[in-house]
């Protein structure tokens, strides 16, 4: 069955980039309504204009300058790993119809979860042309349409992410200690100051935490005069 449709496919090469993500679109929602996985939004992930993909009006999810850009860099460096997740206004249309998500126009897909990262695929130059232009998004079951259930599946996605336990970020950063990682590939790659880095080795007990690094006179340590001994 596969060998019988490479000719087919070869001949998506030939097709102007628009056409192509088309006909890409076509056939995986083919793939999807005969998946055992159709349930799951993540069965069908269709490639659409970014320009047809907006924000809602309700994300309580704040992100912070600093870890925006962290975020960029993510993106850059290690591609789109997750989709947007969606929701279609426009009810009416079937799957079939999906790959006419890429027609342009505004408003017509907004976004459940993955703003800040729907953001940066829209608006960060070198990776909106890496995308020429597009955003992989997946659509929320369409019994899960209704605003209060949109509402939820915003919350639950911002809360499911999770927090890092002290602990383990600890063990982690003192692992990348001892490979020799300095204060700026924390800042870049980690979003970290030297003060988040420092603090964190401490809770490990690596007391040699970047010996070699060169600190500035801030970083120094005060010596105090030992005081007089306590009395009863």
């Amino acid at each position: 069955m596969v060998d019988a449709a490479r000719p087919l496919f070869a001949q998506l090469a030939g097709l102007p980039l628009d056409e192509r993500v088309t006909a890409l679109n076509a056939l995986r929602v083919l793939l999807h309504e005969q998946s055992p996985f159709q349930g799951e939004p993540v069965d069908l992930v269709l490639w659409v204009k970014a320009d047809t993909v907006e924000g809602n009006s309700y994300n309580p999810n704040a992100v912070a300058p600093r870890q925006m850009e962290l975020l960029k860099h993510s993106i850059a460096t290690d591609g789109f790993t997750q989709p947007i997740v969606a929701w279609r206004p426009r009810a009416a249309e079937t799957e079939a119809q999906a790959p006419a998500l890429n027609a342009t126009g505004g408003g017509e897909i907004e976004v459940v979860d993955g703003f800040h990262r729907h953001l940066i695929g829209k608006n960060a130059e070198d990776i909106s042309k890496r995308l020429h232009g597009y955003l992989p998004v997946t659509l929320i079951n369409t019994d899960r349409e209704a605003l209060e259930d949109r509402q939820a599946a915003t919350v639950r996605h911002n809360a499911a992410r999770g927090v890092h336990t002290i602990e383990g970020l600890s063990e982690m950063i003192l692992q990348l200690l001892r490979e020799k990682k300095g204060f700026r590939w924390f800042e870049k790659n980690l979003g970290m100051q030297p003060d988040e880095v420092t603090r964190l080795s401490q809770v490990g007990g690596l007391a040699i935490a970047f010996a070699e690094e060169e600190f500035s006179e801030a970083w120094e340590v005060d010596t105090f005069a030992a005081g007089p001994e306590p009395t009863a």
